[in-house]
């Protein structure tokens, strides 16, 4: 039996490195420029922020309550959502993250918030089909969805080889998360196949990943990964179920991918 899953948290809190590098021939406006200027890749205005169309998705899927993971000195997005927008179909709060140092401790930020039920985990610069977050709410416990590498390609506005700088999950045949493959390169990319699994940190987490967040070391590149965390999590004895979804996903991670979100969200009703 499904436990109900009413609240999705947003990883917010990065540094935006590749957001903040100019693009020569960008097409972008002052605004846009300047929301790129500081890094906060949700604050970036399609017509609206674009975590709010960030958010309409989770309210759309039936999410209720949401949590974004922030930095002390994030007030924009506080005062946005805390008293410039009023959201009537979610409530928003903020949980944050003193240091930047790697989602798997942003996730660690929002335990008050999730406290002992389920909670839905995403990034803050991808647009996920309504179609990942349902099934991510159907599930019977943790796990987390898998994007069919084609599809991904074919239907969002990722390359092929941006792909390949995502997580590949390798899933048992009765399909529940093995391991994660993080950045496959050359041969081992291409060993994947047209359809492997791809993870865009689409996560149903329970309480146990904050223990996981726990017994990590920090990895090579000083962060505490969440993918670390999972592979804590699954030795202490916790199973992710894997939902395949052939879909795309909207990527606003570098100042490139503006002009093509903006394209692919018009006509998107924002309802917060």
């Amino acid at each position: 039996m499904s436990v109900e899953l009413l609240k999705a948290v947003i990883l917010a809190r990065g540094l935006g490195t590749r957001m903040r590098r100019a693009v020569a021939g960008t097409a972008i406006d002052e605004l846009q420029a300047k929301a790129a200027d500081s890094g906060v890749k949700g604050m970036i205005p399609i017509g609206r922020p674009f975590l709010d169309y960030v958010i309409t998705g989770l309210a759309d899927a039936g999410f209720r309550e949401v949590c974004l993971v922030i930095g002390p000195e994030h007030d924009a997005v506080r005062h946005y959502y805390g008293r410039d927008v009023i959201p009537s179909r979610v409530h928003v709060s903020f949980a944050v993250q003193e240091e930047p140092l790697g989602t798997a401790n942003a996730v660690a930020a929002a335990e008050d918030f999730a406290g002992e039920e389920h909670f839905l985990v995403i990034n803050s610069d991808n647009y996920y089909p309504a179609t990942a977050l349902e099934a991510v709410r159907r599930l019977a416990g943790c796990g987390l969805v898998g994007f069919d590498r084609a599809a991904l390609v074919r239907e969002g506005n990722i390359d092929d080889e941006r792909a390949s700088r995502y997580a590949v999950l390798k899933v048992s045949h009765d399909g529940w998360l093995e391991g994660i493959v993080e950045k496959p390169e050359g041969e081992a990319w291409a060993r994947a196949g047209a359809h492997a699994l791809i993870s865009m940190n689409c996560w149903r987490f329970g309480p146990s990943i904050f223990d996981a967040t726990r017994r990590i070391a920090r990895s090579p590149r000083g962060e505490f990964e969440l993918a670390d965390a999972v592979e804590a999590a699954m030795l202490a004895g916790e199973r992710f179920a894997v939902v395949p979804v052939a879909a795309g996903v909207l990527d606003l991670s570098q100042r490139g991918d503006i002009p093509s979100v903006a394209r692919r969200l018009a006509g998107v009703e924002v309802r917060l």
